[in-house]
């Protein structure tokens, strides 16, 4: 009977150390599957962030396509544009004989600038302005007393921008201030 009181008193302990384990147990996996679930959603918000990411740059690239899509073609216009130009300067306005021809020249030339602009392929004459080598391309410096340095004297041609962006920089000439002559000895007497 002792041997059973025994077994009896020693039941509710292995028992309890049982429920205490298990509960243990329990509250462990509780931990790890919370953690892994934490996990999964942070993932799933960094794949939802990137695939969001994708779809703008996507978008981007096409609106870039699109907008740019005349470059190639546009830059092989210019040289036709700088002839009509150039033809119109050399020719006189006041020459009888080929006054036809000049009021043809101005009329395609006209015809082709007006194209161009509505598909935003824009002009960059920056005479007079200040160099900007973003947008210039410096040919030469000659000394001016009349003009700031660092501004634009003369434009050897023209450069342009198509939707904002460089397409041919314009070729120039910029200024800079006359060179100081040393005092003559009769001025530093």
């Amino acid at each position: 009977m002792a041997d059973e009181q025994n077994l009896d008193n020693q039941t509710p302990d292995l028992n309890e150390e049982a429920v205490a384990e298990a509960n243990g147990d329990l509250a462990g996996r509780v931990q790890a599957l919370e953690e892994q679930l934490a996990t999964a959603q942070d993932q799933s918000l960094r794949v939802a962030a990137e695939l969001q990411n994708v779809r703008r740059r996507a978008e981007q690239d096409v609106e870039k396509a699109h907008k740019f899509a005349l470059e190639k073609f546009a830059g092989d216009l210019l040289p036709v544009l700088d002839s009509l130009e150039r033809g119109l300067e050399l020719s006189s306005p006041d020459d009888e004989a080929i006054r036809p021809i000049r009021e043809g020249l101005e009329l395609t030339l006209k015809l082709l600038q007006d194209t161009l602009a509505r598909h935003q392929l824009l002009p960059l004459d920056p005479q007079g302005e200040p160099f900007d080598p973003e947008h210039h391309q410096a040919m030469a410096m000659e000394e001016s007393t009349h003009a700031e340095p660092n501004s634009v004297l003369k434009v050897f041609q023209k450069g342009y921008l198509l939707n904002g962006r460089l397409l041919r920089p314009a070729m120039v000439v910029v200024s800079r201030a006359p060179a100081q002559t040393p005092p003559s000895i009769d001025e530093q007497a």
